[in-house]
């Protein structure tokens, strides 16, 4: 089996959208009323969640005449978010099928049908024409590309020249390992972490400028010691969360991942990089 199916095995879920209109009706809502922000603790699957995603997009200069590509766009939770938050138009794309077609459904229920759209569709090898959006995000995407140089180099033949891709990884800190599963990976033949220095020169070689650059690591270790707490005071689950995607063994990949942060082997970044104006 290719990595990149395997990849897209690891996040395959029976009933994911079921299981998210149940969550939906225990918060007393329903698919004409539920909003972004009632969805955000199971749309953003990245370290931070919504946080991450508005301080990531903030300064990327995006507004109404924007279209914007989410690379690894998951359920499209951060796709549907820019789109609220900014008024533009968002397109997603991600190896995982159903990813998508949950994607296209919290769309039409949220009223951003017509501003967002989903793709299947590699990173490695993205459908669209050469200058065609104005910025990119990728939310812990790279973990699973071990070719981070034909990826960045992917993103930058789809930016209009002008345009920032901002990436929200998780990292390599330290030279050191961590245990599996965690939430990208169950095992390592599909977790390829490297170090920001890898991201950097994938980067410049694609012919970006790196134009900013920020560990997340106390981000990070709050945010972890935030849901702790708030797992430790709950008697349950909440009706919305991240337990909801990730599946039963979410507890043990996040501890899995936490424990690494927490031992300075793994942090989330941020680098944002810009096209050259011609």
């Amino acid at each position: 089996m290719k990595i990149e199916e395997r990849v897209s095995k690891h996040y395959e879920g029976d009933e994911l959208l079921e299981a998210i209109l149940v969550g939906v009706a225990a918060l007393g809502k329903n698919t004409a009323t539920v909003t972004v922000d009632d969805l955000s603790p199971v749309d953003e699957f990245h370290i931070g969640g919504r946080l991450a995603t508005t301080e990531l997009c903030d300064g990327l200069g995006i507004d109404d005449s924007s279209l914007v590509l989410d690379v690894g766009c998951g359920i499209g939770g951060s796709s549907r978010f820019v789109a609220s938050a900014y008024g533009c138009r968002t397109v997603g794309i991600d190896l995982t099928p159903s990813y998508i077609e949950v994607a296209r459904t919290l769309s039409e229920w949220t009223g951003l049908g017509k501003r967002c759209s989903f793709d299947v569709g590699s990173a490695l090898k993205l459908p669209y024409d050469d200058d065609t959006f104005d910025r990119a995000i990728q939310l812990h995407v790279g973990m699973n590309i071990e070719d981070k140089s034909s990826l960045l180099a992917e993103i930058y033949r789809v930016l209009q020249p002008g345009g920032r891709v901002a990436i929200y990884d998780i990292m390599q800190k330290r030279d050191d390992t961590h245990e599996f599963p965690v939430p990208w990976a169950s095992d390592p033949a599909t977790s390829f972490v490297a170090a920001p220095s890898v991201y950097r020169m994938a980067m410049e070689a694609a012919g970006f400028s790196v134009t900013g650059e920020r560990d997340r690591s106390q981000f990070a270790s709050e945010f972890f010691a935030a849901l702790q707490a708030r797992s430790a005071a709950a008697e349950g689950p909440p009706p919305l969360g991240l337990h909801v995607i990730m599946g039963p063994d979410a507890p043990v990949k996040l501890g899995h991942m936490a424990a690494a942060v927490k031992a300075g082997t793994l942090a989330p970044y941020e680098m944002i990089g810009a096209k050259p104006t011609r």
